[in-house]
């Protein structure tokens, strides 16, 4: 499962690091084809601008010289007896003008205008073409400017000149603004973008007020190419916010991957947790099983023998022993019956089914009479019981037999796990608005680990098969329900070997 969980999330981490790679290259290109467009849009919009402006400089234009050719194509077919004959007249007219139209820093500039005109005639029966033509066929003429040739040749004338022209006259801010929104906007790029035209990596003035070359995030294309196609500008764009919009474009299969991914891994952890839990238990049911066998042998087995003893001849007629194995026998059932008595208060706490009535008692009375359920055995194992009882204020809302039965509950525990004569002191102090109940023993003392598990129901600290201390891990998580139930905290402060201190936090009452 684990290998299976990393294997899903490495190749959806795979995945989603290849779609960003394609929409960075699919912006790249989408980008780098926009800077195209508008360097040619502003080129062709430059151009179209002057060529206008030169076709309507006719009253300026004075011819130095012309240049004329003809072309003659006289072509007969016998099948049809009809003779075609093909004239072409063109003529180039060289002008000087003056550099001030345009706008640049020469004396003057050499552009030539090419006229031309053309006819097609068709005759039947033709001889020469040296005859007297007055009746063909099919007469077509054409004539006037040649604008293919024209505007090839006065477009090379143009770049040669304006190469000279300053980068800032040529376009402006305002135009490539405009430009690159609309080209971009067809994309669907719609971010902030800055832009600049660089000659030979130099900054010119035209750019906008925040654009930063940055190489890695830049994109750059050639602009105004001269006669000989080479360009020294070149038109450079830079998104700010490039990043967000390419993830933008994403971000619905990045979110949804991340949401299966995390209801997987959910599933995953729950599973796994489960499992241990259910290890967990089966550990404590079969640890809560040991122990319960354990504290049912021993009265068992002294109630088999008190009986055995009982039907003895010898000992029958004896009152007194018999009277004593009697006893023995009802403590021993008594024993047991408060085994099964804490296993179903317990039982009952877990359901809310336990009725607990609260009344105003003190808490120094509650100590002395749970004290004086256990101190015959303190002193039949030669220990002692001190008390610290400083609070001033003590009186709380509590049930008596309850409260009673929570603080025998850790006075026995401070009992069992003293291996030597049990030493044990209890104090009380007032702390704000609460009263503190600690019981400090000097006992065995219980590991970290321990100590947090300590309130739970059946847990007892593992000691392998050694069952030396009776007990089934009740009377903890009886102790902690009920201080809860009260409004107040129970907490343990322990170290191996050292001793525990239960430190119980209750609301005082005026």
């Amino acid at each position: 499962m684990s290998l299976s969980l990393v294997g899903i999330i490495s190749i959806q981490a795979y995945y989603i690091n290849d779609s960003v790679k394609n929409e960075k290259e699919r912006f790249k290109y989408n980008v780098v084809t926009v800077l195209n467009n508008v360097s040619n849009t502003i080129e062709e919009n430059e151009f179209e601008q002057f060529f206008a402006e030169y076709l309507s400089l006719d009253k300026e234009k004075k011819s130095d010289e012309d240049a004329v050719s003809q072309l003659l194509i006289y072509r007969k077919n016998n099948s049809t007896k009809e003779t075609l004959i093909y004239k072409s007249n063109v003529l180039e007219e060289n002008y000087k003008l003056s550099s001030s139209l345009f706008d640049i820093g020469l004396d003057s500039l050499d552009i030539s205008n090419i006229i031309g005109n053309s006819s097609t005639e068709i005759y039947s029966d033709l001889e020469s073409p040296e005859k007297d033509l007055k009746s063909p066929i099919t007469n077509i003429i054409r004539s006037g400017t040649i604008d293919e040739a024209q505007k090839l040749s006065f477009k090379k004338n143009f770049k040669e000149v304006f190469k000279r022209k300053p980068i800032h006259k040529r376009v402006s801010q305002e135009e490539i603004r405009q430009l690159l929104t609309e080209r971009l906007k067809k994309y669907g790029i719609n971010i902030d973008f800055e832009f600049a035209i660089y000659s030979n990596d130099l900054a010119t003035k035209v750019k906008s007020d925040n654009f930063e070359n940055i190489k890695n995030s830049t994109f750059s294309v050639p602009i105004f190419y001269d006669e000989n196609n080479q360009s020294l500008y070149k038109l450079l764009v830079n998104f700010p916010d490039d990043r967000k919009f390419i993830l933008s474009t994403i971000i619905g299969m990045i979110l949804l991957s991340i949401i299966f991914t995390s209801i997987i891994i959910l599933a995953y952890t729950s599973a796994l947790y489960q499992l241990i839990k259910q290890r967990k238990i089966s550990e404590i049911k079969s640890d809560f099983i040991n122990n319960m066998t354990h504290e049912f042998k021993t009265p068992i087995a002294t109630i088999n023998l008190a009986l055995d003893a009982i039907r003895n001849p010898k000992i029958i007629d004896d009152k007194e022993k018999v009277l004593r194995y009697l006893t023995m026998i009802k403590e021993e059932n008594k024993r047991m019956h408060a085994q099964v008595e804490n296993v179903l208060r317990i039982s009952k706490l877990e359901k809310n089914e336990l009725n607990i009535s609260k009344d105003r008692v003190n808490l120094h009375d509650l100590i002395e009479d749970a004290i004086t359920h256990v101190e015959l055995i303190v002193e039949d194992r030669q220990g002692y019981i001190k008390t610290f009882l400083e609070a001033e204020k003590s009186s709380i809302l509590a049930n008596e037999t309850h409260f009673t039965n929570v603080i025998v509950n850790i006075l026995d525990n401070a009992i069992k796990y003293s291996p030597d004569a049990p030493k044990i002191e209890v104090y009380t102090e007032n702390v704000g608005t609460n009263v503190f109940l600690k019981i400090k023993d000097h006992g065995s003392g219980m590991s970290k680990a321990a100590a947090k598990k300590v309130f739970e129901k059946f847990y007892r600290e593992h000691t392998g098969n050694i069952h030396n201390v009776k007990g089934h891990g009740l009377g903890l998580a009886y102790v902690k329900r009920i201080v809860e139930d009260h409004q107040g905290h129970v907490s343990v402060e322990t170290e191996k070997d050292k001793g525990s201190t239960f430190i119980i936090r209750l609301p005082l009452i005026s």
